[in-house]
């Protein structure tokens, strides 16, 4: 049974794009084994991440995740079963931020920050999708 997966976190501490890069080749490393797909979007100390695979596989890294020092304020925005998985080609896909339009943000949040902690899982699901239909995950595979 495929599940979805979404949450939101705050960094412990400083995270950067070494560290990041460091997150994303472990994930691609280590989600193709146990069936694990998704997308990473971290912008200025928040993670905001989907991921989507077997309710165990997701499960166990989600708890993982949850108890990690690097990881505060962990919060589950949505849990879903689910046909078929919308990030199927990402063992882990990163948002890139550069590319990102502020308008899109604000078509989604009160102000042009990602703040999922202010906004629906629905939402923030929401703005994944826009994210994947304008070309601004990177990191396929």
């Amino acid at each position: 049974m495929l599940v979805r997966l979404m949450y939101a976190s705050r960094a412990t501490g400083a995270v950067d794009q070494d560290a990041l890069v460091a997150i994303l080749k472990r994930s691609k490393v280590h989600n193709p084994a146990v069936g694990i797909t998704g997308v990473l979007c971290f912008s200025s100390g928040v993670f905001l991440q989907v991921l989507e695979g077997g309710r165990s596989a997701v499960s166990a890294l989600y708890n993982r995740i949850a108890t990690d020092p690097r990881h505060r304020e962990v919060v589950l925005l949505s849990y879903e079963e689910v046909d078929e998985r919308r990030f199927a080609v990402w063992s882990m896909g990163q948002v890139n931020m550069s590319r990102l339009n502020p308008a899109l943000l604000l078509k989604y949040s009160e102000s042009a920050a990602l703040d999922p902690f202010a906004v629906s899982g629905k939402v923030s699901l929401a703005l994944f999708d826009e994210l994947v239909a304008t070309a601004s995950i990177v990191g396929q595979g």
